[in-house]
């Protein structure tokens, strides 16, 4: 028999289902307050429907974004207007990177479906000197502090849902519509291996269940 906590749970699912609304998308002012006014090349990789790409091309000189997902690069192509600084790609970042350098490289919610210590070297690789990484990632909860924290984030997340939805049920958005997996690392194995990678990398923890990573190319 489901426990009143099972219960609450169901029905907490249950709500997000029906009002949902993108906890990424919600970290890409942030993201862009990390990066210069301009600037010149920018890889977006995962870059799913294209939101954060069109983004940065109101800065950036060009705007390249890759995803494995020929669905939804057609996806991010189709929402993209011709006059943005902007292509999309279908690249698998797991085997390597387009040719760089970049000035920027930005990574949301997508470097846990990667090798992670591979992936983060080849960021720094094909960085261009005085280069930014921003990475918005996902962590798996173990300590007690990744789950008081994914607590507390819960009446938040009520709130943001009923107010971005304003109280009515919704379609998915364009954005929350790319496969996903779940993380496997906990946010202690990701600063233990970034900062072998990327000396002076700068992690924290977030709230809405993400972390962020922060490093500026010397």
């Amino acid at each position: 028999m489901p426990t009143p906590l099972t219960r609450a749970l169901r029905a907490l699912d249950r709500f997000h289902a029906a009002r949902p609304w993108d906890h990424n998308v919600r970290y890409h002012r942030w993201l862009l307050r990390r990066l210069p006014e301009r600037f010149g090349r920018a890889l977006d990789v995962g870059c799913g429907s294209g939101d954060l790409a069109r983004l940065l091309a109101a800065r950036a000189t060009s705007v390249e974004g890759i995803d494995s997902d020929p669905a939804v690069v057609a996806r991010a192509q189709g929402l993209t207007a011709t006059a943005h600084p902007v292509v999309f790609t279908v690249h698998d970042a797991a085997t390597g990177l387009p040719e760089g350098p970049y000035d920027v490289i930005t990574c949301v919610a997508a470097l846990h479906h990667l090798p992670f210590s591979d992936t983060l070297a080849r960021f720094r690789g094909h960085l261009a000197p005085s280069g930014t990484l921003v990475v918005v990632g996902v962590a798996r909860a173990r300590t007690l502090g990744d789950h008081v924290l994914g607590a507390a984030a819960i009446p938040v997340n009520i709130v943001m849902a009923l107010v971005k939805n304003r109280g009515r049920r919704a379609a998915r958005p364009a954005s929350m519509t790319a496969p996903t997996l779940p993380p496997a690392m906990s946010f202690a194995e990701i600063v233990r291996e970034a900062r072998e990678v990327l000396p002076g990398a700068r992690l924290r923890r977030r709230l809405f269940w993400r972390y962020t990573l922060v490093r500026h190319q010397d």
